[in-house]
């Protein structure tokens, strides 16, 4: 695939990412228009600032993940990077439970991480829990992102992309697994996937 195909595709799922909570504002701003009751304007309130906050936590996780943020050479504080990711997947049903100090990474590095939490979550689609983690004692940027839950899956055109594999064509969905696995290439970091009784864990190193 080209760049510009590459690039179309990653629009398409943040516009997909972002859809429903948009959508959502602008239903619970016409309630608003046109409702009287206080009970369902309360209501609606509620809903367009649930779905706000939604909507920014995942131009605030695109903007890292998929974007150019920071200059070249840049580097991300790992607490922050946390931050982003919990506000990400904050009110739905993943448990993410982050275990990196709050340590500078190179940019390219920490968008690895961002998009490899993004592919494991994917993996858990009646929730679970995600954990992400390093050695203790070890410097260099590496990490293991673990999902555990009641149905643990990784579709085969993800695995696919994950290793870097497009015969198949790629689409709005597989296209973050492909990015992760272009960024993996770049930093020189090797992805190993491991599935086991009720848990897939993703490895850069």
């Amino acid at each position: 695939m080209d760049d510009i195909d590459i690039a179309a595709l990653l629009v398409s799922r943040l516009c997909h990412d972002l859809v429903s909570p948009v959508g959502a504002v602008v239903n619970g701003l016409e309630v608003l228009e046109d409702e009287n009751d206080a009970a369902m304007r309360a209501d609606a309130l509620r809903l367009v600032a649930a779905s706000a906050e939604q909507a920014s936590a995942r131009l605030q996780f695109a903007r890292l993940a998929f974007g150019a943020a920071g200059s070249a050479g840049a580097e991300l504080d790992l607490a922050e990077v946390g931050r982003i990711v919990s506000g990400l997947l904050n009110g739905g049903r993943i448990e993410l439970v982050w275990n990196l100090a709050s340590i500078y990474w190179p940019k390219d590095w920490a968008k690895l991480l961002m998009n490899s939490v993004v592919v494991i979550t994917d993996c858990l689609p009646r929730g679970g829990t995600v954990m992400v983690e390093r050695r203790e004692g070890d410097a260099r940027p590496r990490f293991c992102v673990t999902a555990r839950g009641p149905m643990v899956r990784l579709l085969a055109e993800t695995e696919r992309a994950l290793a870097g594999e497009t015969t198949a064509g790629l689409d709005a969905r597989s296209i973050q697994p492909y990015l992760t696995s272009r960024l993996a290439q770049h930093v020189g970091a090797r992805l190993s996937v491991v599935t086991a009784a009720g848990e897939i864990r993703l490895s850069a190193e």
